[in-house]
């Protein structure tokens, strides 16, 4: 028996089948773990006694890798993968990037540009009328009209290009398992439309359905955002919608949303409530093997790297504005329980090959396991953007008791000799509790830190949503502390962004300079991605905050970005004449030369100095002539 789920004709003849019940047309390698999400999608409703298949990155020039699996009973489920295709294509710069972690031997290529479309596109033409529901990041994200980055227009919903009959948002096993059973027992894709956490297209003459959502604190009202025309020749119209866009997140009390694109009306029914621990735990107690689908010989980078990680829960309340976790699953922290995680701790110390590290125990944020708002009353009503930001609620139950106890019991399973955190953690919650700081700094720490504090300028930090650099100073200090407690020496490691909205040129140096003094040489440094829907690509195409509609200044063009990354290396010898470049452009001649707060000298390094081609090839011409020298002498 095989024990993945099917991805060709002839597993699919082995497993018994006439035919599917659903087909997982996916972006990314299949493999079979459940950080991947046709994975973990396709094991749930295969929980529900459906026969499902996985089409993993199929040939999109024509629709014949769709035929080859057979008509689905009962409908398609189409997604871009793990990312949006066109983040893991492009880099901020828009060059192509020379990789796919979720590509087997890491290659690029082997999904299109903005996949959910061509995907579904290649579905109408393989079977028409069987369903067609497109979600993951990518759909979730490009749901109303929004800004592409890529091809600097705003573009219409990705329900307009794909021409899906249903869009699912959010993180979707709950939703995808009330849409499959309710087209089992032979309901029409139409009458799906009352479900939570779906979007659709109305045709010009189809009248609103009347649906009510009485499972939450939800008025049943419906809010209309600008329309699609409104917003792609007016940037305050733009800025409107993304605030009124970001007000309806909290699944409580979020309502109905419309917005016009011609003559059509889109959709967009309340999120899915959050998802209770049994449900969480029935989506990942699954008989996942682990591994890459043996129809790959080249290895799956993404999966090298989260083979052996767990992951405890979902959501962020943090409210970054160039963060995408929110918009995708949610505010409300989703968390499994610890019976569930150390099942699969187990599982993974026991997997032939186990080295004895957890290599993460986390999240979208590692230390916000089991935590949320202590009054539910305050929480069906709240619209707050996040519940840490400019401080951290009074209403917040920040305890990290249950997380402390769950690090405990995974490091005493049979088999684990450490267990890592390599998600990202909330500095300003750590803080709240010195003993976890140091059974971090004891247990759960490689000698190396990641933290993203992000910039240093108060004005950028407000306009993220992040903490003061007070308060990773303040934290900085108590995981040295701690460190030097437990008798080991750790360091940090801080992420930092460049060319965010509110970031200028003055704003990079002094983040330089910051980093000049403190010591910090980042190895990796992070441009700021307008991905679709964020609030701060909101600024970034607007130069509008849209909760205030204030002006925000923001580097738009390439070579000013280009500065502005540049000096967070401002260290590195190739990097010279860009920074020298951002100096002079912003009046700080100052900082060139030898002086003990210089970023760099006047002169390049030797390094960094352009090779003369007419002597890189003269030196080419003599290494030949030698080789042949010596070559010859050998064969005498």
């Amino acid at each position: 028996m095989n024990p993945f789920l099917p991805t060709t004709p002839e597993e699919i003849r082995e497993a018994g089948w006439a035919e599917p019940d659903v087909v997982f047309v996916s972006g990314d390698a299949y493999v079979d773990h459940p950080s991947f999400a046709a994975a973990l999608l396709g094991r749930r409703l295969s929980a529900e006694g459906l026969r499902v298949a996985i089409l993993p990155q199929p040939d999109w020039r024509s629709p014949d890798a769709w035929r080859a699996l057979g008509r689905p009973r009962l409908f398609y489920a189409v997604s871009a993968g793990n990312m949006d295709s066109m983040v893991n294509h492009y880099t901020a710069n828009r060059k192509r990037r020379g990789q796919d972690a979720y590509s087997p031997g890491g290659r690029i290529g082997l999904r299109p540009d903005r996949a959910v479309a061509v995907y579904a596109q290649r579905c109408h033409e393989a079977f028409k009328g069987v369903p067609v529901i497109i979600g993951g990041v990518e759909a979730s994200l490009r749901r109303i009209a929004h800004y592409d980055y890529w091809s600097d227009t705003v573009r219409p919903s990705s329900l307009v290009s794909s021409k899906a009959d249903l869009l699912g948002f959010g993180i979707g096993e709950a939703t995808l398992v009330a849409i499959a059973r309710r087209l089992d027992a032979g309901e029409p894709i139409e009458a799906l439309r009352d479900l939570r956490g779906v979007a659709y297209l109305l045709g010009k003459n189809e009248p609103l359905p009347d649906h009510r959502w009485d499972d939450a604190h939800c008025d049943n009202r419906t809010r209309e955002l600008p329309s699609f025309e409104e917003v792609r020749s007016d940037p305050r119209r733009f800025a409107v919608m993304t605030r009124i866009a970001h007000q309806e997140t909290n699944p409580l009390n979020a309502r109905r949303l419309l917005q016009r694109h011609g003559e059509r009306t889109l959709v967009i029914n309340p999120p899915p409530l959050p998802m209770t621990s049994e449900e969480l735990d029935r989506a990942y107690d699954q008989p996942f093997t682990r591994q890459v689908h043996p129809r790959y010989r080249e290895p799956i980078p993404a999966y090298t790297m989260i083979r052996d990680s767990v992951t405890i829960m979902r959501g962020c309340f943090g409210g970054c504005t160039f963060c995408s976790i929110t918009l995708h699953q949610g505010r409300a922290i989703q968390s499994r329980s610890p019976e569930s995680i150390l099942r699969e701790v187990e599982q993974v110390a026991a997997t032939p090959g186990f080295k004895g590290t957890i290599s993460d125990l986390g999240g979208p944020t590692a230390n916000m396991y089991r935590m949320g708002c202590s009054d539910p009353a305050t929480e069906a009503v709240c619209r707050r953007q996040s519940c840490v930001h400019p401080t951290i609620c009074k209403l917040l139950n920040t305890d990290h008791g249950p997380t402390k106890e769950l690090l405990r019991a995974a490091r005493e399973r049979p088999g684990v000799r450490r267990v890592l955190i390599a998600s990202g953690l909330r500095m300003d919650l750590a803080q709240e509790d010195p003993e976890y700081l140091r059974e971090l700094a004891r247990h759960h720490v490689g000698g190396h830190l990641k933290v993203a504090p992000e910039h240093v300028d108060p004005k950028v930090l407000n306009l993220m949503k992040k903490p003061s650099l007070d308060s990773f100073d303040e934290f900085a200090d108590a995981f040295a502390r701690a460190s030097r407690e437990v008798g080991k020496e750790q360091y940090l490691v801080p992420y930092f962004i460049s060319g965010h909205p509110g970031s200028g040129l003055p704003e990079m140096i002094e983040l330089a300079l910051f980093l000049k003094a403190r010591g910090y040489r980042p190895r990796q440094v992070q441009d700021f991605i307008p991905a679709p829907m964020d609030v701060a690509t909101c600024m970034y195409h607007t130069g509008l905050d849209p909760m205030t509609l204030r002006p925000v200044e923001t580097a738009r063009k390439l070579r000013d970005r280009r500065m502005q990354r540049a000096l967070l290396q401002y260290f590195a010898p190739e990097n010279h004449a860009e920074v020298k470049r951002a100096l002079l452009a912003a009046g700080r001649p100052d900082l060139i030369g030898t002086g003990p707060e210089c970023l760099i000298p006047e002169h390049p390094p030797r390094r960094s100095r352009p090779k003369d081609p007419k002597r890189r090839d003269s030196k080419r011409r003599d290494s030949k002539r030698r080789d042949s020298k010596r070559t010859g002498s050998n064969r005498s």
